[in-house]
């Protein structure tokens, strides 16, 4: 039996040729639809998609009409003199449209599974969108493109019906393996037919063994991703001054020379934005110059989003935002400078280190350029030595406790030389031990700072250590900005004073300019303040009350014990004014003492006395 072996060759180079096209198309695809966000993207991806549901037959009927005589695509090759039908091209262009869409669903699911913070973090550190294309996604998502690379292959190599009506049978031509089979079959030549079966059965299984095979077993670890500049970062380890995690020793402030400051006469960040969110409006509007303003807001407040406006990842509806007298972004003026020409350090929450570098290219990734390879060498060592990570170059980020990524991240910030601060909870996801000591770098390495910085944080006490003002944010406006000691010991409102950790909260009337009714608390108070006409609540933090053996000072009530709750250093105190109380939720006022100062108070006999300092109470509008 003479058996003609062209189908094989004309198979695998039409496979070849169909899945390079679709490659290119379906990357291209992926990435352009990854960022679409209009109303017709679902009705895209279903045509898009549609060639892996529809028969055959349909497809090549489709062709047919494009690439006929009288299809547009075939009017305007036959301007060429060209046409594609019942040619070589023909088996291509089938093959490319039924291996298209494998190629592209699966490089977009793969690209969806990249971290949307790394891809963030990226445009803040400089990088363009193909840089970010190139240089984060396409690494990160390698395993499942080269997975859809040979998946599409094989779709192509198995391609009949499309085909058959587009390129027809013709032996050495446009005759495929599939096809060969078909026509053997059909003349009664089945040991010939059993063999081409074999042949392509043993392509698809091989095909499919490598999908398997490199999804499975051969996921890469990051050591293997590969970097383009990685020779050029070789050695950037130095000295042997490694400070570990159990050390108490405290990495220094960021020295300025590293980061630099455009030699700025005057350091101002400008806000004015308006952005609608579900469910409310985000309308802020301030000035920061240099040192650190917290940004202080319950979950959902807008506090992240600001910033992320202010870095150019999310757009406001309209306002303007100006750096240092540069306008970032004027809605009336059409200007909207994209991420990586902003020049901000965003540091956030989860530290989005790239998984695929190592330290010493996670920090080179930010540095401006060009630079030469001396240049950038000496640059990550001496951002290295001054989070004292020196010993830690060549390593990657799932090689490191997090204290360590953190103080990368802080080091990668300062490489793109910022002229703002953006820090979204940056000590969030450590334990308290590490906390404290990175609180330490922060403070020191903002405090030499020569540029604004934002600090979101959740925890009060961080707040009022690292940040000389705050803003207070709640559903999407500005309801308290000032001095931190304005803040939290004249809150305007009893939501700041919620918001900045007061717990003792009762209705309130005036009953005379210099006396208030406290109704849930069942007494009169003395103040000093004078009363504002719009007052609906007193309050007074825990900590504030006293505890005096006499009652011989205005304010000063028999209280009761209810309850206790302990911690390590404070004693929380649930008191009940006037009477005894009936259950542990039967109370009026918190107080938080020192564990010394229950030592003394618990052998008391009850009533005791509690104070509430006509200075320290706070009158507060709704």
């Amino acid at each position: 039996m003479n058996l003609d072996i062209s189908p094989v060759w004309i198979s695998l180079k039409t496979a070849t040729t169909a899945t390079a096209i679709a490659f290119v198309l379906g990357l291209l695809a992926a990435r352009w639809m990854l960022g679409y966000r209009g109303k017709a993207k679902g009705l895209i991806d279903g045509i898009l998609t549609s060639p892996l549901v529809l028969p055959p037959s349909v497809i090549g009927f489709l062709l047919l009409l494009l690439f006929g005589k009288q299809g547009p695509a075939g009017k305007l090759l036959q301007l060429f003199d060209l046409t594609v039908m019942f040619s070589w091209w023909a088996t291509v262009i089938a093959a490319t449209v039924v291996a298209f869409p494998l190629m592209y669903k699966t490089s977009l699911g793969a690209l969806r599974q990249i971290d949307s913070n790394l891809l963030a973090c990226s445009r803040t550190l400089g990088a363009s969108e193909w840089t970010v294309f190139w240089r984060i996604m396409l690494p990160l998502a390698k395993p499942g493109i080269i997975a859809g690379t040979l998946l599409a292959f094989a779709r192509a190599l198995g391609e009949f019906g499309a085909t058959l009506m587009l390129a027809g049978n013709i032996p050495g031509k446009t005759q495929t393996i599939p096809i060969a089979i078909f026509f053997a079959a059909e003349s009664g030549a089945m040991d010939k037919a059993l063999i081409w079966v074999l042949v392509i059965l043993a392509l698809s299984l091989g095909v499919i063994t490598a999908v398997n095979f490199w999804s499975e077993d051969r996921q890469p670890h990051p050591k293997e991703w590969g970097y383009r500049n990685k020779a050029r970062l070789r050695g950037l380890s130095v000295g042997n001054f490694w400070s570990d995690e159990n050390s108490d020793n405290v990495p220094g402030p960021i020295p300025h020379l590293l980061y630099g400051g455009d030699n700025q006469d005057k350091f101002e960040l400008i806000v004015d934005i308006q952005k609608q969110l579900p469910g409310f409006l985000l309308d802020v509007s301030f000035t920061t110059h240099e040192g650190a303003l917290g940004l202080l807001g319950a979950s959902g407040a807008g506090k992240s989003m600001i910033l992320r406006c202010i870095a150019g990842l999310s757009t406001p509806d309209r306002g303007r935002i100006i750096l240092n007298g540069r306008v970032l972004l004027d809605d009336r003026r059409g200007i909207n400078l994209p991420s990586h020409d902003r020049r901000v350090g965003f540091l956030f929450q989860n530290y989005a280190l790239f998984p695929h570098m190592t330290v010493a290219e996670n920090i080179a990734f930010a540095l401006p350029t060009p630079k030469s390879a001396l240049a950038i060498k000496r640059q990550v060592e001496a951002l290295l030595v001054a989070v004292q990570l020196q010993e830690m170059g060549d390593r990657y980020p799932h090689e490191l406790s997090g204290g360590q990524q953190q103080r990368v991240a802080i080091a990668r910030v300062f490489a793109r030389e910022p002229q703002v601060l953006l820090l979204d909870e940056p000590f969030s996801a450590l334990d308290t031990h590490l906390r404290d000591r990175l609180e330490k770098l922060l403070i020191a390495t903002v405090r030499d700072y020569q540029g604004p910085t934002i600090f979101v944080t959740h925890n009060l006490s961080e707040a009022y250590r690292v940040c000389s003002n705050l803003l207070v944010v709640e559903g999407g406006k500005i309801v308290a900005q000032g001095s931190k000691q304005q803040i939290f010991e004249r809150p305007p409102t009893l939501g700041v004073a919620q918001l900045t950790g007061c717990k003792n909260f009762s209705r309130a009337v005036a009953v005379s300019p210099q006396e208030i009714e406290a109704i849930d608390w069942g007494c009169t108070l003395q103040v000093i303040e004078p009363i504002p006409e719009d007052i609906s609540h007193i309050g007074i933090r825990a900590h504030h009350l006293t505890f005096p053996e006499e009652a011989n000072s205005e304010n000063t009530f028999p209280c009761w014990l209810a309850a206790t709750s302990e911690s390590p250093h404070r004693m929380t105190l649930y008191l009940k004014l006037y009477h005894t109380p009936t259950s542990f939720q039967d109370y009026h006022l918190q107080a938080e003492v020192f564990k010394e100062k229950w030592e003394m108070l618990k052998d008391r006999l009850f009533p005791w006395r509690i104070h509430l300092h006509p200075l320290r109470l706070m009158l507060l509008p709704e």
